[in-house]
């Protein structure tokens, strides 16, 4: 449904498919890294391929070619634009932007047109955040999960967002050029020829992530400082709002520790383990990117897919897909802490999933979850496989029909 007449921006409602929606959030909450601007966190496409979750781009494809002919339809330059950036990007709390155009700044001349999906809902989600146009109708777009703004990007579309106060507002946002020179697609297929050169399908599993420096998943109380002593992990953040732990062993810990030039961030590098209360899923995880995968997934899909039958030959019993933390004898697990729990609170807010499955929480369902996450990646890793080769041939990133 358009809209808004006015022939620099349009407005689209349910462009994007809750499901869509809810994909992409699980994507960003689970690879996000430290963003631009204060109180903000951003998922480029790039830093996909860098973590070795370049299978994630493979949900963006349609939606990038969908994106692409409508804006083009939009603004009478079929076959004209390239995308040059695609990223899912959220703001938090503290966040805002004030009156400017996207190509107010010179390195960013090349910029034609941007379009901004909606993954989640004002109001519900987030307050504030609010996007407003200086001239012109719509003169403000209120955040619905699923609906399109598309503009020109350039002094006739100045624009603001206000201030976020409370949650987390979360969008897609790209923006397209006519300059080939800075053509996305290039480069990206270019890191994806690096980084799955030596990666075959034999290797059993593919798709496990590694994370990045751990600066890039530090978030400081003072923007301007890079002090590791003040502030959160990322990672650790999004699952202890969400009630779990990542727990090491003791050892290592201490090791850790007494290692001036360690910083405990630097753990989610190596195994460890998921903890809910003083419960331990009877499962290592490579590091914990991986980990934070798998409790996204779940958030994403436990509500959508039937009860385990706990009984059932797939599963083991309860009490083999979990122990308590004190079951460690030999190697004492503990819950690693790794910021300022009063910090992460006023920067996410009392983020937690569902009430209902908070209290149906069982480490059988779980583990059905993290069995589902393996077949849901390995799935989009062989599509990206099979993807690489028309993309290369063709420099350009698409939907191929099988």
């Amino acid at each position: 449904m358009v809209e808004s007449e006015h022939p620099l921006r349009l407005i689209l409602h349910d462009f994007l498919s809750l499901n869509l929606c809810k994909e992409l959030e699980f994507i960003h909450k689970s690879c996000c890294a430290v963003g631009y601007r204060p109180n903000v966190f951003s998922t480029t496409l790039s830093h996909l391929i860098a973590t070795n979750c370049g299978h994630l781009l493979i949900p963006f494809v349609s939606i990038r070619e969908r994106l692409k002919d409508k804006v083009e339809e939009f603004f009478g330059c079929e076959y004209e634009l390239f995308i040059e950036f695609t990223g899912l990007i959220s703001w938090t709390k503290g966040a805002s932007i004030g009156w400017h155009s996207d190509d107010n700044r010179s390195y960013l001349k090349q910029r034609d047109f941007a379009a901004v999906c909606y993954l989640n809902n004002h109001g519900k989600d987030f307050e504030g955040g609010v996007f407003h146009f200086q001239e012109g109708e719509p003169t403000s777009v209120v955040p619905v999960a699923g609906d399109l703004v598309i503009y020109t990007a350039d002094s006739c579309n100045i624009h603001s967002v206000d201030e976020i106060t409370e949650g987390e507002r979360l969008t897609l946002t790209l923006w397209f050029t006519r300059d080939s020179s800075h053509d996305e697609d290039v480069k990206l297929i270019s890191l994806l020829s690096q980084t799955l050169l030596s990666c075959s399908l034999d290797r059993p599993f593919p798709y496990l992530p590694l994370p990045a420096s751990s600066n890039m998943y530090w978030f400081p109380q003072d923007q301007a400082s890079h002090d590791h002593q003040e502030g959160f992990d990322i990672r650790w953040a999004r699952i202890h709002v969400l009630h779990y732990t990542f727990n090491a062993s003791d050892r290592k810990i201490n090791n850790a520790t007494s290692d001036l030039s360690f910083h405990l961030s630097e753990l989610l590098m190596e195994p460890l383990r998921l903890g809910r209360e003083n419960e331990l899923l009877n499962k290592e995880f490579v590091n914990g990117l991986h980990a934070l995968q798998v409790v996204q997934f779940y958030c994403w899909k436990a509500t959508e897919l039937p009860a385990v039958n706990i009984i059932s030959k797939e599963f083991r019993k309860l009490t083999e897909l979990s122990c308590s933390l004190e079951d460690f004898k030999n190697d004492r697990l503990k819950v690693i802490f790794l910021g300022d729990q009063q910090h992460v609170q006023s920067v996410f807010g009392s983020e937690s999933s569902d009430e209902k499955m908070q209290s149906s929480f069982n480490w059988a369902y779980f583990a059905s979850l993290v069995a589902a996450w393996e077949d849901y990646s390995l799935q989009l890793h062989k599509e990206l496989v099979t993807s690489l080769p028309h993309w290369r041939t063709n420099q350009s990133i698409f939907t191929i029909v099988t």
